[in-house]
């Protein structure tokens, strides 16, 4: 039943395609998760409304996400190559499977504050670019992040060290990779499938963006919060298919490329602190909650101990390991634009 709602939504959205072939200004774009708040509070306005106003309706664009349209978020750019829409947009360590540079991204503890992050993504752009071209055909537009990555749990923890020898999900292969390194049993889990495993007790605990988990209940399921970013930021990829750069007219790109910037970028990385702050909040109490009814989650308090734990994971294990996937030339892009920033050079 599942195969078969999804070839009637393909079918949907190619004839959709075929229909407005002769507006080159109308563009089908696909968003991450409906309910993180990445994609109802940036995503979704941006495409929906500043861009469309700021070309005086010369763009207009009809919008889903990947699990609206039933697919997988891993398989959105794959999707994007082959012409089902024009836009799309997923999580960079969804991707790293068929294109493992873009793992290099959103590394575990890599940064631990909003403005680091911000920098290296910057710096990271490059890499996208020549990954995005080299396994997509497609274009970087925009390169922003969720909310950090935290540790939610439903058994008693008391720090890093407590993950020891529990079951715990991650959303991609480097998270997995960190949380082997200090001796959890890590498995690959999707996000909408995390609630009932934490109830059911499949798993012990679960990496997530704070505000995330919130808004799809996470704190119905589970009782502690440690809000170490071990699972980085949750970077998102915003990409456009080559074809469909290549057919827009000059003014149009212009308008994307000038209003993307302050419309969606420069807002996402300015909130990511108070988002940050929020999803602490609305989870545990402890502060005012934006957002809705807050949860009574226990906030475990992270000790220095726990970031050196967590940097030496990521230094022996977890950036070694992504060094043996990628290139030369990644690897020579790296040392020259990223390790300063974060002091991690890749000596092969």
């Amino acid at each position: 039943m599942k195969k078969m709602l999804l070839g009637l939504t393909m079918t949907a959205l190619a004839a959709g395609l075929t229909q407005q072939a002769s507006a080159e200004t109308s563009l089908n774009v696909v968003g991450t998760w409906s309910a993180v708040s990445l994609h109802k509070n940036f995503e979704k306005p941006f495409w929906t409304e500043t861009l469309p106003k700021a070309s005086d309706g010369q763009i207009q664009v009809q919008m889903t996400t990947f699990d609206q349209m039933g697919i997988e978020g891993s398989d959105v750019f794959t999707y994007l190559k082959n012409g089902l829409f024009n836009v799309g947009m997923t999580f960079s360590d969804y991707v790293g499977g068929e294109a493992p540079a873009l793992e290099g991204l959103d590394l575990p503890m890599m940064t631990t504050d909003p403005e680091k992050a911000r920098e290296v993504s910057e710096a990271f752009m490059p890499i996208a670019e020549r990954a995005m071209q080299s396994h997509y055909k497609a274009h970087v537009l925009a390169i922003a992040p969720n909310t950090p990555q935290v540790v939610f749990c439903n058994t008693p923890i008391k720090g890093l060290g407590d993950l020891q020898g529990k079951k715990v999900r991650a959303s991609g292969r480097t998270t997995a990779e960190f949380l082997s390194a200090i001796g959890a049993q890590s498995t690959v889990m999707a996000f909408n499938e995390v609630p009932g495993a934490l109830e059911r007790g499949v798993i012990d605990c679960a990496v997530t963006g704070s505000l995330s988990g919130y808004n799809s209940g996470w704190q119905d399921v589970a009782n502690y919060l440690l809000p170490l970013p071990i699972g980085g930021w949750d970077t998102v990829i915003t990409a456009v298919s080559d074809d469909t750069w290549n057919s827009l007219d000059d003014e149009t790109k212009r308008t994307i490329e000038s209003q993307i910037v302050p419309g969606f970028i420069d807002p996402v990385w300015n909130n990511l602190a108070k988002d940050e702050q929020q999803g602490i909040a609305c989870l545990t109490g402890h502060g005012e909650c934006e957002h809705g009814k807050p949860g009574d989650m226990t906030l475990v308090a992270v000790t220095n101990a726990d970031r050196e734990r967590a940097h030496q994971a990521l230094v022996s294990a977890v950036l070694p390991s992504w060094a043996s996937r990628i290139d030369d030339e990644t690897i020579s892009l790296w040392n020259e634009n990223v390790a300063p920033l974060v002091a991690l050079p890749i000596v092969k």
